[in-house]
């Protein structure tokens, strides 16, 4: 018997729904899982098909660690996927109730903005862009961020990671200073952001502090935190334990193919 097919309804900025009002939009910023296009700074140390097969399980544990911190009625998850056109690769991967929204502009800044601007036309009252980098990234951090969110007044919630960019940026509002003039991908991502905040006089509440893994050295730390129950040094929370991206590193350590 051939197994159903679990695809996902792709949300519609022009057709806003009245209940989303309530809600926060936990947006995972996901490229579609193909070998040679996903977590390329991972190979070496693994070749391209099973950095694309990592980068699977961290899709899997991000959304259902998200899945885990959404209260009911209170959060829903969201993947915000590119290419256009490749929302087929992500059929069976995702809870049940997640749903898809096609990324928008060229750069990353343009990105991140026009997903925020898109789930905020949907109806959604705030949104957290996340990243699909940080599978064990605290429970915690993430029911904080919805929280925070939920209280009356604007204010953006920031997760600072170790790289010094971060790993989520939750809003009430498309602020475009926010994505506008940052030097993506350096290490002051995160201190630009907050700067550009605090010139707007929009609060900043920060969450705790994680990582992403985009190389050979963050790879070890979460192999280490998984594998060897080595808490980051940093850490103030116990990390999410990322059951699928624990068993495929463990597949890996027994064939030899991450040290």
């Amino acid at each position: 018997m051939t197994p159903s097919t679990m695809s996902y309804p792709i949300l519609d900025p022009g057709k806003p729904v009245a209940v989303r009002a309530g809600q926060t939009a936990l947006a995972v910023m996901a490229k579609a899982p193909r070998a040679g296009k996903v977590k390329t700074r991972l190979s070496p140390p693994l070749t391209p098909e099973q950095a694309a097969d990592l980068n699977i399980c961290f899709l899997k544990d991000t959304a259902e660690n998200i899945a885990s911190a959404s209260v009911p009625g209170g959060a829903v998850g969201v993947i915000s996927y590119t290419p256009a056109g490749d929302e087929g690769l992500f059929d069976n991967l995702l809870p049940v109730d997640f749903t898809l929204i096609p990324q928008r502009g060229d750069g990353f800044g343009e990105r991140l903005f026009a997903t925020a601007q898109d789930l905020l036309s949907c109806g959604y009252g705030s949104v957290c862009l996340i990243d699909s980098d940080s599978p064990t990234v605290p429970v915690a951090a993430f029911e904080q961020a919805i929280a925070e969110l939920q209280r009356e007044g604007d204010r953006i919630v920031i997760g600072p990671a170790m790289d010094g960019g971060y790993y989520l940026i939750g809003l009430k509002r498309a602020h475009p200073e926010l994505f506008a003039e940052i030097t993506w991908s350096t290490p002051s991502v995160l201190s630009e952001t907050v700067a550009a905040a605090k010139k707007a006089d929009i609060e900043v509440v920060v969450l705790p502090l994680w990582y992403d893994v985009d190389d050979g050295e963050t790879l070890e730390l979460l192999t280490a935190e998984l594998l060897g129950d080595a808490q980051p040094p940093f850490a103030t929370l116990a990390g999410y334990r990322a059951e699928h991206t624990r068993a495929y590193l463990r597949s890996l350590r027994s064939r030899g193919g991450e040290s």
